[in-house]
């Protein structure tokens, strides 16, 4: 089946774990440090943003940002990345992707400054500027999804890919990490020389005008590890997979790989040429990519799409958790300042418990269990302890039982980032024909960012007290928190049924599972060989 591999395609699939792996793990890795940062970062000032511009005088609470106003500050960076990731995914196709991968750094650059110096004269004119750029943050980042993930699986060996592209993504456990402990930094240092009172003392001295300072510059340093990775990125050369098999640039490919790999590599045009006449070449939206990849593309946005509704939720219930654990005294006890210290702290200790682990158990585990495992394994527990969650809600609200419930919620989300959350990233980069990779992926994550949308926003709602009186301000009533845990159950559990869909890619080449290599002979076989999903029914076969 594999006649037809070019012999830099296989030195590829069959080299030795070695520097420039890790090279391309960091390069590839700091960006998704950085689109973790970024994104995760504004979560800690939303608090102190209200704080600032819309305290309201004699109010007996500190200043919130308004329902409508907090869910574009939060979301408007998450509906960037949508459209980025469908644009740059489509865009990593046609012009290469290292051309593109530059692009979306550069761009993340510019609007992680741009957010921090956000202007106006009112609160909404401020507010309408850091959104505008929020955007634009938010579609370099989208861009970073496809590119990072295509890029790490046309550089590893088969042995290794799962845990060298689920090593890209474990770095956006370190971005939430990094942007917590820069805001504690930042806050205390804030802290110490700027003396505050509480709320309930003094309201508007409880804001001193450098509070003001502290969110622009928690914003602004999430430029910094992307413009360090700068230049490395832009001396990467382009990955032998998109240049001998979309490029058909055979020479360039074999001298590219020859330098990376420190080997000889014969270039052989003749047989790209007859690889590019012999194959069909056919399109996203031809029959041909349906019959043979159109399961595999539902199954991959399906299962990233209901993984992120559940994944995203979790902000519903983080302020719940970490008031009952004591973690967050009530706002009017703290003076602004001291209330982005608390709310970092929290979100760092929940990082580095629950977040940093569940990473890293997939990068150890993924080519050793296999990508189609550690998901159904991800959805299942993931479901098991939503469920366990709802059904004795009551139970979990009395404040002796208050530690059982955060131990329950901080497993739900080890099991996502040692499952679904790594592996929904890793299976879209390894299962596509070369030429329509990037795009899928990219297709794959919007998906994904959709169910975040979803997740977070329709969540929010959804949530509220089924009595208005109870719900929070601004909000209408919702189903109540123990009905929405009831539906994030089910949904996992569908995640769970549309993992059969998806392939499993184990020890097999890029080109084994997109079946780019087979010659005429053995290519009717070879493609109904792909498009069976299950792997289990794949072993007989095998």
């Amino acid at each position: 089946m594999a006649g037809q591999q070019l012999q830099v395609l296989n030195a590829l699939d069959v080299a030795k774990t070695q520097w420039y792996h890790f090279t391309a793990i960091i390069i590839a890795g700091m960006g998704f440090f950085t689109d973790a940062y970024d994104l995760f970062c504004i979560s800690l000032v939303t608090k102190l943003l209200g704080r600032i511009y819309y305290h309201v005088e004699g109010s007996s609470k500190p200043g919130t940002l308004p329902p409508n106003v907090s869910a574009a500050v939060n979301g408007v960076a998450f509906c960037g990345t949508l459209s980025g990731q469908l644009f740059f995914g489509w865009l990593g196709d046609k012009l290469g992707r290292k051309k593109v991968y530059g692009m979306t750094l550069m761009m993340m650059v510019v609007c992680s400054i741009a957010s921090g110096l956000s202007f106006g004269h009112s609160p909404k004119s401020v507010m309408a500027t850091l959104c505008f750029f929020r955007f634009w943050l938010g579609f370099g980042i989208g861009g970073d999804y496809p590119l990072s993930a295509t890029i790490m699986s046309e550089y590893a060996n088969k042995k290794t890919r799962g845990a060298f592209i689920a090593a890209v993504f474990a770095m956006q456990g370190f971005g939430i990490l990094a942007g917590g402990i820069f805001a504690i930094i930042i806050s205390s240092a804030f802290k110490a020389r700027f003396y505050a009172p509480p709320y309930y003392v003094n309201a508007s001295a409880s804001t001193v005008p450098q509070a003001d300072y502290v969110w622009r510059i928690i914003l602004m340093v999430g430029a910094l590890p992307a413009l360090l990775t700068y230049y490395w990125r832009m001396k990467m050369p382009e990955t032998a997979r998109y240049t001998a098999l979309v490029a058909k640039d055979a020479k360039q490919a074999a001298s590219d790989m020859s330098k990376v790999l420190q080997m000889d590599i014969e270039a052989e045009s003749q047989k790209v040429e007859k690889i590019s006449q012999s194959k069909a070449k056919f399109g996203l939206f031809s029959k041909e990519f349906l019959r043979r990849h159109g399961l595999h593309l539902l199954g991959t946005t399906t299962t990233w799409f209901l993984l992120d509704i559940a994944f995203y939720s979790q902000n519903l219930f983080q302020k719940d958790i970490f008031s009952a654990i004591g973690w967050i005294p009530a706002a009017k006890t703290m003076n602004a300042i001291e209330e982005v210290f608390r709310i970092a702290r929290a979100q760092t200790l929940i990082a580095l418990c629950s977040t940093v682990p569940g990473y890293w158990f997939t990068v150890f585990f993924i080519d050793k269990m296999g990508r189609f495992a550690i998901q159904l394994m991800g959805f299942f527990f993931m479901t098991v302890f939503m469920f366990a969650l709802a059904i004795p809600y009551d139970h979990w609200t009395h404040k002796e039982n208050r530690i059982g419930f955060v131990v329950m919620y901080s497993l739900t989300f080890f099991f996502a980032n040692f499952g679904p959350n790594a592996t929904t990233f890793v299976v879209p980069a390894e299962i596509f024909p070369a030429r329509l990779r990037s795009t899928c992926h990219g297709i794959s994550a919007a998906s994904g960012k959709l169910g975040a949308i979803v997740g977070a926003f329709g969540f929010l709602y959804l949530a509220q007290n089924q009595d208005k009186t109870k719900a929070d301000a601004g909000y209408p009533a919702g189903i109540g928190i123990r009905n929405a845990l009831l539906v994030l159950g089910g949904i996992n559990a569908l995640g769970f049924l549309f993992t059969f869909m998806v392939p499993e890619s184990k020890g097999k080449s890029l080109e084994e599972m997109s079946g780019e290599n087979e010659d005429e002979a053995a290519e009717g076989e070879g493609s109904s060989y792909n498009n069976r999903t299950v792997p289990v029914a794949q072993v007989g076969l095998g």
